[in-house]
């Protein structure tokens, strides 16, 4: 387990915005990992994601990893953030937004 938690180490502390989902941005196969794909694409965000559906160790691997037990989980700078619920509300406050502003990464504020 220790391969697949230096892998997911990596990305979260190498990617600015890091997002683990079921599915890719372009092709989800999840209606939540979708929404959130969908609000960083809505937001212009520049981010890296995994398919946990690859991979029963990376799948299971996050959840440990955050020790929060669904997926999508977003990163921003190493710091775990939330899943759609609590990004999709932040987004809603425009909080998701300052986030962003406030970790220097380029994001469409709202109008």
């Amino acid at each position: 387990m220790s391969d697949i938690n230096a892998f997911i180490d990596e990305q979260v502390k190498n990617n600015d915005v890091f997002l683990f989902m079921k599915g890719t941005p372009d092709f989800p196969q999840c209606g939540f990992s979708g929404q959130v794909a969908q609000i960083l694409n809505y937001l212009e965000v520049e981010y890296a994601s995994a398919n946990v559906l690859e991979s029963d160790e990376l799948r299971e691997g996050i959840k440990q990893y955050s020790n929060w037990p669904t997926i999508p989980q977003l990163y921003v700078k190493g710091e775990f953030v939330g899943g759609c619920d609590i990004i999709r509300e932040m987004a809603q406050e425009g909080e998701l937004q300052q986030l962003f502003a406030d970790n220097g990464i380029k994001a469409k504020q709202a109008s």
